[in-house]
């Protein structure tokens, strides 16, 4: 059976970064950091970035290039003895059934995001009712905008690499980042933005020891790049074989950090233009507001007090987020895609679409108990299973696969990486320290 394949360098990296760049980047990082000493948060996120998420993200694209295989295929393929074949393939599962359990979520938030999105729609048209539904949390609302994304997801992903994948990762994201220099241009323009940016970008560097802020900034780094999950393993099998491996993971992890700083450049500064015209953005807590009180209440009351140029903004940003959503979800649903694929030799499209309908079906029995099961979602996968998944892809490329197999399969894009510093460094880092910070981390989020 023919794979797919990214067709060029720029290909890639444009999938892998939409895949890494979703909507906890665009509102998680801006809130993390404003809660944590701003620039000093933001220096520690970029120095982790490298030093943790870098690293583990380059194990699983070695892993998923050398095996051109989905994650259950080929943790399997590069064990050598019954045991490592034994969890590789619960590691692979455990990966596959996290990535569809956050797209059952995410699905979820992405809806609101493309409802929201619709709404200044019906504000220009005089349909104020409609408008009312669109932002009013209800059962109908969640499922019926729930459905859509995951529909829009699916269309993508049967497509296949080339004609769905790459192709509208390469049309989504310059859109992304265009919307996203527009808005911060204009907000930076608006009263109250300055005190939002020196909030964001004026260091307290004794913050920087905190292990809040350093817990804080690791956990946001490991989960921007959608690490453990699987969709970098796969992504990786769709890379061309002449491709250097270190520079485009460096080139994924460069273009990940920057959107998110920029993201911070668009967010602070909009909450403090919102505390200019009289919106709340503290918390009872004393700290700012954040995740979807946010987004859904404290910026819709910013384009509120803008008049009719907060009708265009507001429509921009919320284009911005639906972007940021499925260039992520399709990474997600090709997780499971993927393996129906390859390892149950079901078509593209027949699997694309029954994994769809997997997904919708839990996607709506989160939607209808709510209160129980969203934020249980959520922790378990995010929180729990996603750090220590990767910890096991480390333990596989640092202990299980043959070092003289992955050297080779990164000479095929490097041959003189054997005198480079990465060889020097990442196959002793990832076998000891990766698993190692990990495990730290998860620890102190499971104490916290």
């Amino acid at each position: 059976m023919q794979r797919g394949q990214f067709s060029s360098r720029l290909a890639f990296i444009l999938a892998a970064s939409g895949s890494a760049v979703g909507l906890g980047n665009i509102w998680g990082f801006p809130t993390n950091a404003a809660e944590n000493g701003g620039a000093a948060f933001v220096l520690m996120y970029m120095i982790l970035a490298f030093l943790l998420a870098y690293p583990a993200m380059m194990a699983e694209l070695i892993i998923g290039r050398h095996t051109q295989s989905n994650m259950v295929n080929a943790l399997q393929s590069i064990s050598s003895t019954p045991a490592a074949k034994r969890a590789g393939w619960a590691v692979g599962m455990g990966g596959m059934i996290t990535a569809s359990l956050i797209l059952c979520f995410y699905s979820l938030v992405a809806g609101w995001m493309l409802a929201f999105m619709l709404e200044p729609l019906t504000t220009l048209i005089g349909l104020p009712q409609l408008g009312n539904w669109l932002t009013e949390f209800s059962l109908a609302r969640n499922v019926g905008f729930a459905a859509l994304f995951i529909g829009l997801t699916a269309l993508v992903i049967s497509a296949g690499v080339e004609q769905g994948i790459e192709k509208w990762s390469q049309r989504l994201m310059p859109s992304l980042l265009a919307l996203l220099i527009g808005l911060i241009l204009y907000v930076l323009m608006q009263p109250g933005a300055i005190q939002g940016l020196e909030h964001y970008l004026v260091p307290d560097f004794s913050q920087m020891s905190d292990p809040k802020l350093i817990v804080s900034a690791m956990g946001q780094a490991f989960f921007s790049m959608s690490l453990g999950v699987g969709t970098m393993l796969i992504y990786g099998s769709y890379i061309r074989s002449d491709e250097n491996l270190p520079l485009v993971g460096a080139l994924v992890t460069l273009t990940d950090t920057g959107i998110a700083f920029l993201a911070g450049l668009l967010v602070l500064p909009a909450m403090f233009v919102a505390q200019h015209l009289g919106v709340t953005i503290y918390a009872e807590s004393g700290s700012l507001i954040a995740g979807p009180d946010l987004i859904f209440q404290v910026l819709p009351a910013l384009f509120d007090g803008m008049g009719a140029a907060g009708v265009f903004v507001g429509l921009a940003f919320f284009v911005l987020m639906s972007i940021a959503a499925v260039t992520s979800s399709i990474s997600m649903l090709e997780v499971p895609v993927s393996y129906a694929v390859e390892a149950q030799q079901i078509s593209r499209t027949k699997a694309t679409w029954l994994v769809a309908l997997i997904i919708f079906a839990i996607s709506s029995t989160i939607a209808m108990n709510f209160d129980s099961l969203f934020g249980f979602v959520i922790t378990l996968t995010t929180e729990r299973a996603q750090p220590l998944l990767s910890m096991f892809i480390c333990i596989f490329a640092g202990w299980i696969f043959y070092r003289n197999s992955i050297l080779s399969e990164i000479q095929k894009g490097n041959p003189d990486v054997e005198q480079s510093l990465f060889w020097k460094i990442w196959p002793v880092y990832v076998k000891l320290f990766c698993p190692v910070l990990i495990l730290l981390t998860f620890a102190q989020g499971f104490i916290g």
